[in-house]
């Protein structure tokens, strides 16, 4: 496992709870460098979809490893009934998109191609080789969360909407239904006051196309503006987030 982030809580996969943590593992670097623990140390914990609670540094090795104890006590916290899916963004950002989303709690995420984006995009090796999950568990250390967002991948708007994916969790429902679109906008985001779950579309750099538009207002989604100003797809996202969130009145 690899993190880059802030570390607010040190997350652990279930096989790891008996084995000692490596002098290059980031997070024993984290610990001894950054927070400067030493020997009978305590530090926030937890593992991952389970238990959060305090760690403890038993005992430093002379290779570097550390042994440690957990004593996990408190329950995982509940993910955010905000689901947001996007059209494939640069690679560069899918790392950090998915990162502040789950920082940020939300309980899914899903990527889908469009008509106007680039569609090599859709290659990236972030989904395959563990990227994806390093960036949603960078998220949750950094908001003391030991629970991932759900991330699913569809080839294009129009499948995504046919599966309605937020129909099968309960949790859900009923949802509120927003893209974020500044062409000919029904609203904006305030709109959403009062609701008790929202699922969020946003588009790629360019946009959406007119079908999409037609699929979109289709299916129910209401077609709200995030302001004047042309926002970067990562920008557009948190926006769309954070303001959902706050009007969910989380």
């Amino acid at each position: 496992m690899s993190y880059n982030n802030i570390m607010n809580i040190i997350l652990f996969e279930d096989n790891e709870i008996n084995m000692a943590l490596q002098k290059h593992d980031e997070r024993a670097v984290h610990l001894i460098k950054i927070l400067h623990k030493k020997e009978g140390g305590s530090f926030e914990a937890g593992i991952l979809g389970g238990k959060s609670g305090k760690g403890k540094i038993e005992k430093i090795n002379r290779d570097g490893s550390i042994i440690f104890s957990l004593d996990l006590i408190h329950p995982p916290l509940k993910r955010l009934p905000v689901r947001l899916a996007v059209g494939f963004p640069r690679p560069i950002q899918i790392r950090r998109i998915l990162r502040d989303l789950s920082s940020l709690g939300v309980c899914a995420i899903d990527l889908f191609g469009t008509e106007l984006g680039e569609k090599s995009y859709r290659k990236t090796n972030l989904l395959n080789d563990g990227g994806a999950r390093t960036a949603l568990i960078e998220g949750a250390s950094q908001s003391r969360d030991t629970t991932l967002p759900q991330l699913e991948v569809y080839y294009s708007l129009e499948e995504w909407l046919k599966q309605c994916p937020w129909k099968k969790n309960p949790q859900m429902e009923p949802a509120i239904l927003v893209a974020a679109d500044n062409v000919r906008p029904k609203g904006t985001f305030a709109v959403m006051q009062g609701a008790s779950s929202a699922v969020l579309a946003v588009g790629s750099e360019r946009g959406w196309s007119e079908h999409e538009r037609d699929l979109l207002d289709t299916a129910g989604f209401l077609r709200l503006s995030l302001g004047s100003r042309a926002l970067r797809t990562e920008t557009a996202c948190i926006a769309a987030a954070v303001l959902a969130i706050q009007s969910l009145g989380y």
